[in-house]
Protein backbone atom coordinates (compact mmCIF):
# COMPACT_ATOMS: atom_id res chain seq x y z
CA UNK A 1 0.00 0.00 0.00
CA UNK A 2 3.23 2.21 0.86
CA UNK A 3 4.43 2.41 -3.00
CA UNK A 4 2.12 4.61 -4.38
CA UNK A 5 1.13 6.06 -1.49
CA UNK A 6 1.81 10.44 -2.29
CA UNK A 7 3.00 13.02 0.24
CA UNK A 8 0.74 13.31 3.64
CA UNK A 9 -1.46 16.00 3.70
CA UNK A 10 0.14 17.21 6.98
CA UNK A 11 3.63 17.53 4.89
CA UNK A 12 1.72 18.93 2.27
CA UNK A 13 0.39 22.00 3.23
CA UNK A 14 2.98 22.80 5.69
CA UNK A 15 5.32 22.39 2.84
CA UNK A 16 2.62 25.00 0.89
CA UNK A 17 2.43 26.86 4.10
CA UNK A 18 5.86 27.74 4.43
CA UNK A 19 5.96 29.11 1.10
CA UNK A 20 4.60 31.94 2.05
CA UNK A 21 4.99 32.33 5.61
CA UNK A 22 1.64 31.68 6.27
CA UNK A 23 -0.50 31.62 9.89
CA UNK A 24 -0.51 27.84 10.50
CA UNK A 25 -3.82 27.09 11.77
CA UNK A 26 -3.48 23.86 10.13
CA UNK A 27 -2.18 21.44 11.69
CA UNK A 28 -3.72 20.56 14.96
CA UNK A 29 -0.29 20.95 17.45
CA UNK A 30 0.30 23.78 19.83
CA UNK A 31 2.27 26.96 19.04
CA UNK A 32 2.81 27.91 22.83
CA UNK A 33 4.64 26.15 25.28
CA UNK A 34 3.35 23.59 27.72
CA UNK A 35 3.05 25.18 31.13
CA UNK A 36 5.85 25.16 33.08
CA UNK A 37 5.20 22.79 35.52
CA UNK A 38 4.57 20.24 33.19
CA UNK A 39 7.78 20.91 31.20
CA UNK A 40 9.66 20.49 34.93
CA UNK A 41 8.04 17.13 35.21
CA UNK A 42 9.67 15.92 32.12
CA UNK A 43 12.87 17.88 32.91
CA UNK A 44 13.09 15.88 36.30
CA UNK A 45 12.33 12.75 34.86
CA UNK A 46 15.25 13.30 31.97
CA UNK A 47 17.95 13.49 35.47
CA UNK A 48 16.96 10.41 37.50
CA UNK A 49 19.23 8.10 36.36
CA UNK A 50 16.57 5.20 36.95
CA UNK A 51 14.78 6.69 34.10
CA UNK A 52 17.33 6.19 31.26
CA UNK A 53 16.30 1.98 30.26
CA UNK A 54 13.63 0.25 29.05
CA UNK A 55 10.21 0.79 30.72
CA UNK A 56 7.96 -2.23 30.86
CA UNK A 57 6.04 -2.92 27.83
CA UNK A 58 3.08 -2.64 29.96
CA UNK A 59 4.53 0.55 30.90
CA UNK A 60 6.04 2.74 33.98
CA UNK A 61 4.08 1.86 37.52
CA UNK A 62 4.27 5.18 38.19
CA UNK A 63 2.18 6.18 35.00
CA UNK A 64 0.30 3.36 35.61
CA UNK A 65 -1.06 4.31 38.73
CA UNK A 66 -2.09 7.71 37.99
CA UNK A 67 -4.37 6.65 35.07
CA UNK A 68 -6.27 3.39 36.92
CA UNK A 69 -7.19 5.99 39.37
CA UNK A 70 -8.55 8.45 36.99
CA UNK A 71 -10.60 6.23 35.12
CA UNK A 72 -11.84 3.95 38.00
CA UNK A 73 -13.70 7.32 38.95
CA UNK A 74 -14.95 8.28 35.65
CA UNK A 75 -16.03 4.44 35.06
CA UNK A 76 -17.33 4.07 38.22
CA UNK A 77 -15.27 1.01 38.69
CA UNK A 78 -12.15 -0.36 39.90
CA UNK A 79 -9.36 -0.22 37.46
CA UNK A 80 -6.46 -2.81 37.85
CA UNK A 81 -3.06 -0.67 36.71
CA UNK A 82 -1.68 -4.42 36.37
CA UNK A 83 -3.93 -5.37 33.96
CA UNK A 84 -6.97 -3.32 32.74
CA UNK A 85 -4.16 -0.41 31.19
CA UNK A 86 -1.49 -0.80 28.81
CA UNK A 87 0.63 2.44 27.74
CA UNK A 88 1.68 3.22 24.27
CA UNK A 89 3.38 5.53 21.88
CA UNK A 90 0.85 7.84 21.76
CA UNK A 91 -2.97 7.01 21.11
CA UNK A 92 -2.42 6.37 17.48
CA UNK A 93 0.48 3.32 18.40
CA UNK A 94 -2.55 2.26 20.77
CA UNK A 95 -5.25 2.24 18.06
CA UNK A 96 -2.77 0.33 15.90
CA UNK A 97 -2.26 -1.89 18.44
CA UNK A 98 -5.75 -2.24 19.12
CA UNK A 99 -6.95 -3.04 15.29
CA UNK A 100 -3.75 -5.55 14.85
CA UNK A 101 -4.85 -7.72 18.21
CA UNK A 102 -8.38 -8.07 17.20
CA UNK A 103 -8.46 -7.66 13.13
CA UNK A 104 -7.32 -11.31 11.82
CA UNK A 105 -5.28 -11.12 8.66
CA UNK A 106 -6.60 -12.98 5.05
CA UNK A 107 -10.03 -12.81 6.93
CA UNK A 108 -10.82 -9.78 5.10
CA UNK A 109 -12.42 -8.64 8.71
CA UNK A 110 -14.24 -4.91 8.99
CA UNK A 111 -14.11 -2.03 11.18
CA UNK A 112 -16.55 0.56 10.79
CA UNK A 113 -14.91 4.22 10.53
CA UNK A 114 -17.17 7.03 11.61
CA UNK A 115 -16.64 10.41 8.54
CA UNK A 116 -15.32 12.45 9.03
CA UNK A 117 -12.32 9.64 10.39
CA UNK A 118 -8.95 11.08 11.35
CA UNK A 119 -6.98 10.31 8.65
CA UNK A 120 -4.81 7.84 10.59
CA UNK A 121 -8.18 5.36 11.27
CA UNK A 122 -7.79 3.97 7.59
CA UNK A 123 -4.31 2.91 7.00
CA UNK A 124 -4.24 1.44 10.35
CA UNK A 125 -6.76 -1.02 9.89
CA UNK A 126 -5.35 -1.59 6.45
CA UNK A 127 -2.09 -2.59 8.06
CA UNK A 128 -3.40 -4.76 10.36
CA UNK A 129 -4.50 -6.76 7.67
CA UNK A 130 -8.46 -5.34 8.23
CA UNK A 131 -10.98 -3.76 5.91
CA UNK A 132 -12.59 -0.72 6.62
CA UNK A 133 -16.13 0.48 6.15
CA UNK A 134 -17.32 3.49 6.07
CA UNK A 135 -20.68 5.75 7.43
CA UNK A 136 -20.77 9.52 7.35
CA UNK A 137 -22.18 11.79 9.80
CA UNK A 138 -24.81 13.83 7.83
CA UNK A 139 -25.44 17.95 8.65
CA UNK A 140 -29.15 17.40 9.47
CA UNK A 141 -30.81 21.01 9.87
CA UNK A 142 -33.00 23.15 8.34
CA UNK A 143 -30.39 25.57 8.07
CA UNK A 144 -28.16 25.93 4.75
CA UNK A 145 -24.39 25.37 6.51
CA UNK A 146 -23.16 27.40 3.02
CA UNK A 147 -24.65 30.67 4.35
CA UNK A 148 -25.40 29.69 8.07
CA UNK A 149 -23.45 28.68 11.53
CA UNK A 150 -24.72 25.64 12.74
CA UNK A 151 -23.65 23.40 15.80
CA UNK A 152 -21.30 20.53 15.73
CA UNK A 153 -24.61 18.70 17.38
CA UNK A 154 -26.56 18.87 13.89
CA UNK A 155 -24.03 16.29 12.50
CA UNK A 156 -25.87 13.17 12.99
CA UNK A 157 -25.32 9.53 12.59
CA UNK A 158 -27.95 7.75 10.87
CA UNK A 159 -28.64 4.62 12.75
CA UNK A 160 -30.20 2.71 9.70
CA UNK A 161 -27.19 3.48 7.62
CA UNK A 162 -24.97 2.55 10.42
CA UNK A 163 -26.97 -1.01 10.57
CA UNK A 164 -26.71 -1.48 6.70
CA UNK A 165 -22.77 -1.11 6.79
CA UNK A 166 -22.41 -3.92 9.21
CA UNK A 167 -21.85 -7.61 7.94
CA UNK A 168 -21.18 -11.00 9.30
CA UNK A 169 -17.23 -9.74 9.09
CA UNK A 170 -18.03 -6.33 10.73
CA UNK A 171 -15.61 -6.67 14.46
CA UNK A 172 -15.20 -3.03 15.28
CA UNK A 173 -16.67 0.03 15.70
CA UNK A 174 -14.50 3.13 16.12
CA UNK A 175 -15.62 5.80 17.86
CA UNK A 176 -14.25 9.62 18.36
CA UNK A 177 -15.78 11.95 20.77
CA UNK A 178 -15.18 14.73 21.18
CA UNK A 179 -14.41 14.46 17.28
CA UNK A 180 -12.00 15.51 15.08
CA UNK A 181 -12.75 17.50 12.45
CA UNK A 182 -16.31 18.36 13.46
CA UNK A 183 -15.92 19.24 17.47
CA UNK A 184 -19.01 17.10 17.79
CA UNK A 185 -19.71 15.96 21.35
CA UNK A 186 -21.56 12.63 20.80
CA UNK A 187 -25.15 12.85 23.54
CA UNK A 188 -25.87 10.07 25.76
CA UNK A 189 -28.78 9.39 23.49
CA UNK A 190 -26.45 8.62 20.51
CA UNK A 191 -23.94 6.86 22.18
CA UNK A 192 -26.84 4.16 23.72
CA UNK A 193 -28.25 3.92 20.11
CA UNK A 194 -24.36 2.97 19.06
CA UNK A 195 -24.48 0.92 22.34
CA UNK A 196 -27.56 -0.73 20.99
CA UNK A 197 -26.03 -1.73 17.71
CA UNK A 198 -22.39 -2.72 19.09
CA UNK A 199 -24.01 -5.34 21.94
CA UNK A 200 -26.72 -6.65 19.23
CA UNK A 201 -23.87 -7.49 16.57
CA UNK A 202 -21.02 -8.27 19.23
CA UNK A 203 -18.80 -6.00 18.16
CA UNK A 204 -16.09 -4.23 19.75
CA UNK A 205 -16.01 -0.12 20.35
CA UNK A 206 -12.99 1.48 20.11
CA UNK A 207 -13.08 4.78 21.93
CA UNK A 208 -11.05 7.54 20.91
CA UNK A 209 -11.26 10.04 23.18
CA UNK A 210 -8.04 12.02 23.40
CA UNK A 211 -10.14 15.34 23.65
CA UNK A 212 -11.73 14.32 26.53
CA UNK A 213 -11.03 17.54 28.65
CA UNK A 214 -11.24 19.67 26.08
CA UNK A 215 -15.33 20.10 25.58
CA UNK A 216 -17.24 23.76 25.56
CA UNK A 217 -20.61 23.25 27.86
CA UNK A 218 -21.21 20.01 26.50
CA UNK A 219 -21.01 16.63 28.95
CA UNK A 220 -18.23 13.90 27.42
CA UNK A 221 -19.80 10.65 28.42
CA UNK A 222 -17.04 7.72 27.08
CA UNK A 223 -19.22 4.80 26.22
CA UNK A 224 -17.84 2.33 28.09
CA UNK A 225 -19.75 3.96 31.35
CA UNK A 226 -23.07 2.69 29.48
CA UNK A 227 -24.55 -0.83 30.78
CA UNK A 228 -23.12 -3.90 29.06
CA UNK A 229 -19.90 -1.57 27.45
CA UNK A 230 -17.03 -1.78 29.77
CA UNK A 231 -17.00 -5.98 28.26
CA UNK A 232 -16.66 -4.68 24.61
CA UNK A 233 -14.65 -1.32 24.89
CA UNK A 234 -11.23 -0.28 24.60
CA UNK A 235 -10.92 3.45 25.43
CA UNK A 236 -7.68 5.33 24.06
CA UNK A 237 -6.30 8.70 25.00
CA UNK A 238 -3.33 10.72 24.61
CA UNK A 239 -1.24 13.11 27.04
CA UNK A 240 0.27 14.98 23.94
CA UNK A 241 -4.10 16.39 23.73
CA UNK A 242 -4.46 16.11 27.61
CA UNK A 243 -1.34 18.34 28.87
CA UNK A 244 -0.38 19.85 25.09
CA UNK A 245 2.52 18.38 24.30
CA UNK A 246 2.32 16.33 21.17
CA UNK A 247 5.95 15.78 20.48
CA UNK A 248 6.15 13.62 23.50
CA UNK A 249 4.13 10.43 21.94
CA UNK A 250 2.36 9.08 25.32
CA UNK A 251 -0.91 7.43 24.97
CA UNK A 252 -3.02 4.53 26.78
CA UNK A 253 -5.35 2.32 26.20
CA UNK A 254 -7.59 1.07 29.06
CA UNK A 255 -10.20 -1.77 29.13
CA UNK A 256 -11.36 -5.25 30.61
CA UNK A 257 -8.14 -7.48 31.18
CA UNK A 258 -9.05 -10.01 28.15
CA UNK A 259 -8.99 -6.82 26.10
CA UNK A 260 -5.85 -5.60 26.68
CA UNK A 261 -3.94 -8.57 26.94
CA UNK A 262 -4.04 -8.84 23.16
CA UNK A 263 -3.58 -5.18 22.63
CA UNK A 264 -0.54 -4.57 24.65
CA UNK A 265 0.36 -8.11 22.77
CA UNK A 266 0.39 -6.61 19.66
CA UNK A 267 2.19 -3.54 21.01
CA UNK A 268 4.87 -5.20 22.68
CA UNK A 269 5.71 -6.56 18.48
CA UNK A 270 4.87 -3.17 17.03
CA UNK A 271 7.38 -0.58 19.10
CA UNK A 272 7.82 -3.08 22.22
CA UNK A 273 7.82 -0.13 24.84
CA UNK A 274 6.81 3.31 25.38
CA UNK A 275 10.07 6.22 26.35
CA UNK A 276 10.87 5.57 29.86
CA UNK A 277 11.43 9.15 31.08
CA UNK A 278 8.14 10.72 29.50
CA UNK A 279 6.25 7.98 30.74
CA UNK A 280 7.84 9.54 34.21
CA UNK A 281 6.45 13.36 32.92
CA UNK A 282 3.41 12.38 32.42
CA UNK A 283 2.71 11.01 35.72
CA UNK A 284 4.26 13.48 37.26
CA UNK A 285 1.97 16.15 35.53
CA UNK A 286 -1.10 14.32 36.40
CA UNK A 287 -0.23 14.10 40.24
CA UNK A 288 0.32 18.11 40.03
CA UNK A 289 -2.79 18.50 37.62
CA UNK A 290 -5.39 16.83 40.48
CA UNK A 291 -4.62 19.93 42.49
CA UNK A 292 -3.50 22.65 40.42
CA UNK A 293 -6.81 22.97 38.73
CA UNK A 294 -5.10 22.45 35.28
CA UNK A 295 -7.82 21.17 33.50
CA UNK A 296 -10.39 23.63 33.68
CA UNK A 297 -8.03 26.69 32.91
CA UNK A 298 -7.08 24.80 29.76
CA UNK A 299 -10.56 24.67 28.74
CA UNK A 300 -11.67 28.18 29.67
CA UNK A 301 -7.97 29.07 27.42
CA UNK A 302 -9.37 26.96 24.46
CA UNK A 303 -12.90 28.30 24.79
CA UNK A 304 -11.62 32.21 24.34
CA UNK A 305 -9.40 30.57 21.55
CA UNK A 306 -12.81 29.38 20.11
CA UNK A 307 -14.91 31.77 20.38
CA UNK A 308 -11.95 34.19 18.73
CA UNK A 309 -11.76 32.63 15.95
CA UNK A 310 -15.28 32.23 15.28
CA UNK A 311 -15.66 36.12 15.71
CA UNK A 312 -12.95 36.48 12.98
CA UNK A 313 -15.04 34.39 10.45
CA UNK A 314 -18.13 36.40 11.92
CA UNK A 315 -16.19 39.46 11.00
CA UNK A 316 -15.25 37.90 7.09
CA UNK A 317 -18.38 36.73 6.37
CA UNK A 318 -17.71 32.87 6.35
CA UNK A 319 -20.27 30.14 8.42
CA UNK A 320 -18.64 27.66 10.13
CA UNK A 321 -19.82 24.62 13.04
CA UNK A 322 -19.74 25.81 16.43
CA UNK A 323 -17.33 23.31 17.94
CA UNK A 324 -18.80 21.64 21.72
CA UNK A 325 -15.07 20.31 21.77
CA UNK A 326 -11.51 19.48 21.18
CA UNK A 327 -9.91 22.51 19.32
CA UNK A 328 -10.70 22.77 15.58
CA UNK A 329 -13.53 24.90 13.28
CA UNK A 330 -15.06 23.67 10.36
CA UNK A 331 -15.35 26.45 8.08
CA UNK A 332 -17.76 26.76 5.18
CA UNK A 333 -16.52 28.78 2.39
CA UNK A 334 -18.38 27.68 -0.37
CA UNK A 335 -19.27 31.49 -1.10
CA UNK A 336 -15.68 31.84 -2.10
CA UNK A 337 -15.36 32.32 -5.59
CA UNK A 338 -12.10 31.39 -7.23
CA UNK A 339 -10.80 32.64 -9.98
CA UNK A 340 -11.63 30.60 -13.39
CA UNK A 341 -8.05 31.34 -14.63
CA UNK A 342 -6.19 30.31 -11.68
CA UNK A 343 -3.25 27.70 -11.84
CA UNK A 344 -2.42 25.13 -9.81
CA UNK A 345 0.20 22.88 -9.27
CA UNK A 346 -0.16 19.74 -10.21
CA UNK A 347 0.26 17.59 -6.89
CA UNK A 348 -2.84 20.03 -5.90
CA UNK A 349 -5.24 19.39 -9.05
CA UNK A 350 -4.56 15.79 -8.70
CA UNK A 351 -6.30 15.99 -5.34
CA UNK A 352 -9.53 17.47 -6.14
CA UNK A 353 -11.13 20.82 -5.37
CA UNK A 354 -11.10 20.70 -1.57
CA UNK A 355 -7.48 20.96 -1.80
CA UNK A 356 -7.41 23.52 -4.46
CA UNK A 357 -9.80 26.08 -2.16
CA UNK A 358 -7.28 25.32 1.30
CA UNK A 359 -4.47 25.83 -1.67
CA UNK A 360 -6.09 28.94 -2.81
CA UNK A 361 -6.32 30.24 0.86
CA UNK A 362 -2.84 30.20 2.09
CA UNK A 363 -1.19 31.16 -1.25
CA UNK A 364 -3.80 33.91 -1.58
CA UNK A 365 -4.68 34.91 2.03
CA UNK A 366 -1.61 33.50 3.83
CA UNK A 367 -3.39 31.34 6.29
CA UNK A 368 -3.57 27.55 6.62
CA UNK A 369 -5.77 25.02 6.94
CA UNK A 370 -6.41 21.45 5.96
CA UNK A 371 -8.85 20.11 3.44
CA UNK A 372 -11.18 17.63 5.44
CA UNK A 373 -11.69 15.83 2.23
CA UNK A 374 -8.62 13.84 3.74
CA UNK A 375 -10.67 12.63 6.23
CA UNK A 376 -13.27 11.17 3.76
CA UNK A 377 -13.52 7.80 1.85
CA UNK A 378 -13.30 8.91 -1.90
CA UNK A 379 -17.59 7.99 -2.26
CA UNK A 380 -17.99 10.69 0.63
CA UNK A 381 -15.35 13.19 0.04
CA UNK A 382 -18.04 15.61 -1.78
CA UNK A 383 -19.80 15.85 1.90
CA UNK A 384 -16.49 18.14 2.65
CA UNK A 385 -15.34 19.83 -0.25
CA UNK A 386 -16.50 23.18 1.04
CA UNK A 387 -15.31 22.73 4.11
CA UNK A 388 -11.87 24.23 5.68
CA UNK A 389 -10.28 22.30 9.03
CA UNK A 390 -9.29 25.27 10.94
CA UNK A 391 -7.09 24.98 14.22
CA UNK A 392 -7.46 26.87 17.38
CA UNK A 393 -4.46 25.48 19.58
CA UNK A 394 -2.36 28.84 18.54
CA UNK A 395 -1.26 31.73 20.34
CA UNK A 396 -3.82 35.09 20.79
CA UNK A 397 -1.20 36.63 18.23
CA UNK A 398 -1.19 33.78 15.61
CA UNK A 399 -4.74 34.46 15.54
CA UNK A 400 -4.75 38.64 15.47
CA UNK A 401 -2.11 37.82 12.55
CA UNK A 402 -4.75 35.64 10.81
CA UNK A 403 -7.48 38.08 11.35
CA UNK A 404 -5.48 40.97 9.56
CA UNK A 405 -4.86 38.26 6.56
CA UNK A 406 -8.16 37.13 6.28
CA UNK A 407 -9.88 40.75 5.52
CA UNK A 408 -8.68 40.14 1.89
CA UNK A 409 -10.89 37.72 1.13
CA UNK A 410 -13.91 39.60 1.36
CA UNK A 411 -12.88 40.34 -2.39
CA UNK A 412 -13.64 37.15 -3.04
CA UNK A 413 -16.73 36.66 -1.84
CA UNK A 414 -20.32 35.93 -4.24
CA UNK A 415 -22.97 38.31 -3.51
Amino acid sequence: MYSSTGLDVWTMMNQVSASVDAVNLGQGYMSFPPRDFIKRAAQDAFVEDTHNQYAPPRGRQHLLDQIAPRFSQKFGRPIDSSSEVSIHAGANEALLSVFTAFLEVGQNQEAILIEPAFDQYTPNVIMAGGKPVYVPLRVATAKDPASEVISSSDWKLDMDELEAAISPKTRILVLNTPHNPVGKVFSRSELEAIADVSRRHNLLVVSDEVYEHLTYGAEHISIATLPGMWERTITVGSAGKLFGVTGWRVGWAVGPQDLIQPTLAAHTRIVFTTNTPLQEGVASAFKQAASNGFFDSQREEYQQRRNRLMEIFDDVGLPYVVPDGAYYLLVNAAAIKIPDTYEFPPFIEQRGPNFKLVYFFIKEFGVSGIPPTEFYSDEHKPLANDYIRFAFCKTDQGLEDASKRLQKLKQYLQS
